[in-house]
């Protein structure tokens, strides 16, 4: 059994410097079809990992409203249910988007339409993370709010929160797929 080692903050940086001076290898030959092919096995994972999330935050909320503590709640906390239950129908669209590729794939399966189901349920997926970032940040909000009991105190933590989703699922994405697309640009056509 061969024993492995944590590599240090400055090994990594070693190793991130010469991928960087390293030019990109050409992918192999991927035709259209193998390449629509991947992309589809791609978003239907894609799909599997965030559904399960959802689902999950979803029933929470749909159970909220029936546990004994929700009648104690003040007025701002039953006001934020409200915006809350905004946030049920958020979670409710989030899961319709996200397992909308399923149903897309499924209601035209043989058409020979797969690029463009590859692309609609791309389109699907961001729009059912957006929306699950929101419920997952009213969600907090109140839950934040009734452990904490200041609103302020929560409103602090819940926007700290959707800044990270918005760096995780926005801003680095964006960021890498920018200097993936100047790299490509530099090193023209071959």
């Amino acid at each position: 059994m061969t024993a492995t080692r944590r590599l240090t903050e400055a090994e990594w940086r070693i190793v991130e410097e010469e991928a960087a001076r390293r030019p990109l290898a050409p992918r192999p030959t991927e035709g259209a079809r193998e390449r629509v092919n991947r992309r589809w096995q791609e978003v239907l994972q894609e799909t599997r990992v965030a559904q399960t999330g959802v689902q999950i935050l979803f029933g929470f909320l749909l159970s909220l409203a029936f546990t004994v503590r929700f009648h104690e709640l003040g007025g701002f906390d039953r006001g934020l249910y409200v915006v809350t239950v905004v946030t049920v129908v958020l979670a409710a669209s989030s899961t319709a988007a996200l397992i909308a590729p399923v149903s897309l794939h499924r209601c035209l399966c043989g058409l020979r339409l797969k690029e463009e189901v590859v692309l609609a349920a791309g389109r699907l997926m961001v729009c059912g993370m957006v929306l699950l970032a929101l419920t997952v940040g009213c969600t907090l909000l109140l839950l934040l709010d009734v452990v904490l009991g200041g609103a302020l105190a929560a409103g602090i933590v819940v926007g700290a929160v959707m800044l990270w989703f918005a760096l995780c699922w926005y801003a680095t994405p964006y960021r890498l797929r920018r200097r993936a697309l100047s790299r490509a640009r530099d090193a023209g056509p071959r």
